[in-house]
């Protein structure tokens, strides 16, 4: 019997704690195979260049722990950014103080985001449309949209716009304290509120969610409503940080986003998933991303790693997943015996 606990309580830890361990030792890893990989600024560099896609992982994250998916987030963060960076301009134009044009245009950045995941969310639950569809149809469109805005062409000459990308408190980079500061809202989201648990509920069962008296309309605009704030506030932080509103920028930024969350242990199927985790999952990448920069692999090498990651990831998800369900029957068999 004790035995049995000792190994119960293993195994527990093991499925809790094992992407960070991943975590630490790539760390060491990395720190062996470059000695610049250890330098702060390279770390500075590597959390700065991962903020935008970790921000986007996190709304995913929560979406995929509900049952759905966003394949818009990259072209949404074309529009958002490209909208909020012509309203930077236009109320500087129109004399308005540089502290009200930020606002302005960080407003009309997460306005734009918003808007984009309601329309997500309305296709999804008012008409039924599968989250992967619906979420491909607002990629082209919104990728489309942010190119007819600005015909083709780059925004530049942001000015004072750079502020939110490039700046910093405290000498911690501003977007670093943006994705902190999202990591701990998605953290108590997820663990601490309804919504989270509803949100689980959903994801691990949506008919039991409907027979339990959760509202699972609500609760799907709600999570198309967060990822949104999200992805504007990332649309934001995007074009500043590269000093340009780009109609063709953050291609793939999506499915960034992705691998993050499904390497952080965020199960495809649903009701499985947590934002520390998604933050590992998003570090490991950019650990790899950087290492293999900084030892001069190939660039069409990393293309297949980071696939190769992304498939292992979600086999060892299934893998987990089929072990849940046999230790659970094997469990339901032992209960039976023992009744019996």
């Amino acid at each position: 019997m004790e035995r049995r606990k000792i190994g119960s309580a293993w195994n527990t830890a093991r499925q809790q704690y094992s992407i960070f361990m991943v975590l630490a030792f790539l760390f060491v890893i990395c720190s062996r195979a470059n000695p610049n990989f250890l330098s702060i600024a390279n770390i500075s560099n590597i959390s700065r260049q991962l903020s935008v896609t970790t921000i986007l992982a996190f709304g995913e994250t929560i979406l995929i722990i509900g049952g759905m998916l966003d394949l818009s987030a990259g072209s949404v963060i074309a529009l958002s950014g490209v909208l909020a960076v012509a309203s930077f301009k236009g109320a500087v134009a129109a004399s308005v103080p540089v502290w009200g044009a930020l606002i302005l245009s960080f407003a009309a950045g997460v306005a734009t985001g918003v808007a984009c995941n309601i329309v997500n969310a309305m296709m999804i639950t008012n008409f039924k449309v599968p989250p992967f569809i619906a979420t491909l149809a607002m990629q082209t469109m919104a990728r489309g949209a942010a190119l007819l805005y600005t015909k083709g062409q780059n925004l530049l000459r942001l000015g004072d716009f750079v502020v939110f990308g490039q700046g910093s408190i405290a000498s911690v980079p501003t977007p670093i304290i943006f994705m902190v500061c999202i990591f701990i809202v998605t953290w108590y989201t997820l663990r601490h509120t309804r919504f989270g648990r509803s949100i689980y509920a959903i994801g691990g069962n949506e008919e039991a969610a409907v027979a339990s008296g959760i509202a699972v309309g609500r609760v799907k605009y709600k999570a198309f409503l967060f990822n949104g704030i999200l992805v504007g506030i990332a649309g934001v932080l995007f074009m500043s940080r590269v000093n340009a509103g780009l109609p063709n920028g953050a291609i793939n930024f999506e499915f960034q986003a992705l691998t993050a969350a499904i390497i952080g242990g965020t199960s495809f199927s649903g009701g499985i998933g947590t934002a520390a985790g998604t933050l590992a999952g998003a570090f490991i990448v950019g650990f790899l991303d950087n290492i293999m920069n900084l030892t001069g692999v190939d660039s069409y090498v990393q293309q297949i790693v980071r696939g190769a990651i992304i498939a292992l990831a979600v086999i060892y998800d299934i893998w987990a997943k089929g072990r849940r369900r046999t230790r659970s029957s094997l469990g339901d068999i032992d209960k039976k015996g023992v009744t019996a």
